[in-house]
């Protein structure tokens, strides 16, 4: 099978995406490319999505639909593909588009994307999480810029091997893996980090500070010891090696949560950083830097001033 064949399996499946943002656009653009286009779902009309890969530009058809009284049949897979902030805002599409032989693949940050998402779902509909490594960024004219290699870190667990089928042969890389914590307890510490930039307002190139990474640092040991507790297998490496990755990305790489900052948004601040604070209380874990960060971006995020 070369890169971009596929099987008739796959082209036959009726596939959804929920939230045509960053995430949702690179998924989106990556099917069509493939010829499994989705049906493409969101609080706002637009004609179609448009992904920059370098200089190329892979347009995606729309529309996007903004009305669940428009979906007539269930969906076989299901992308969700919102922030964790606007799972209750989809949850009208998750009715529609879900049924007891669905697969809803949640791209979101956190490790908590079952607990958060199957209240919306109906019974028997299967829910897989996901990781997300995607360096993908809205532009101010509506596109999407992928900044590099997708690609999605699976549980190895019922569905997996639908989300595989769907993403074969397209620009989206699938691992499945056995031990799933460790890998998204990885993430979120990474994305825990992310949240300094929404708090000073800069990008990557911040933490070249040396006080910045000394922070990030002790941080991320706070986090370490959290993900241990809940059965990740993280080594003691792992908060230098985060730390390293923010100093080499490129100095102007931003991040979802410091965008939504900019634009006034909701941030995705509990599921990203509360999460350590509420899991150390209840493992007996002090967590003093994580419980500062998640009091500022709470403020940040939901004020009052």
């Amino acid at each position: 099978m070369t890169e971009r064949e596929t099987t008739p399996a796959a082209r036959a499946t009726r596939v959804a995406v929920i939230g045509p943002g960053a995430i949702g656009t690179t998924i989106a653009a990556a099917l069509h490319e493939a010829g499994r286009t989705p049906a493409l779902y969101g609080r706002t009309p637009r004609p179609g999505l448009e992904l920059v890969v370098a200089e190329e530009r892979l347009p995606v058809p729309g529309p996007v639909r903004t009305e669940p009284a428009e979906v007539s049949h269930p969906a076989d897979v299901v992308f969700l593909a919102v922030k964790a902030t606007q799972i209750a805002g989809a949850a009208p599409w998750l009715a529609v588009l879900c049924g007891p032989n669905t697969v809803v693949c949640v791209l979101q940050n956190g490790v908590e994307q079952v607990s958060m998402v199957s209240p919306h779902l109906p019974p028997g509909t299967v829910i897989l999480p996901a990781v997300v490594w995607f360096p993908a960024q809205a532009q101010e004219d509506g596109s999407v810029r992928l900044r590099g290699e997708a690609r999605l870190s699976l549980p190895e667990t019922r569905g997996s091997d639908r989300i595989v089928e769907v993403l074969r042969g397209t620009r989206c890389e699938i691992e499945v893996v056995a031990d799933f914590s460790t890998v998204a307890w990885r993430k979120l510490l990474q994305n825990a980090a992310a949240g300094l930039m929404a708090l000073t307002g800069r990008r990557s190139g911040m933490f070249a500070r040396d006080d910045i990474a000394d922070l990030t640092r002790a941080y991320l040991q706070e986090g370490l010891l959290v993900a241990r507790a809940e059965g990740a297998r993280l080594a003691d490496a792992a908060p230098d090696e985060i730390l390293a990755k923010f100093r080499a990305f490129p100095a102007d790489l931003s991040t979802s949560i410091l965008t939504d900052r900019d634009a006034g948004r909701p941030l995705e601040w509990d599921v990203r950083n509360g999460v350590i604070s509420r899991l150390g209380r209840a493992h007996g874990i002090p967590t003093p830097i994580a419980d500062i960060i998640a009091t500022l971006l709470a403020a940040t995020s939901d004020g009052p001033g």
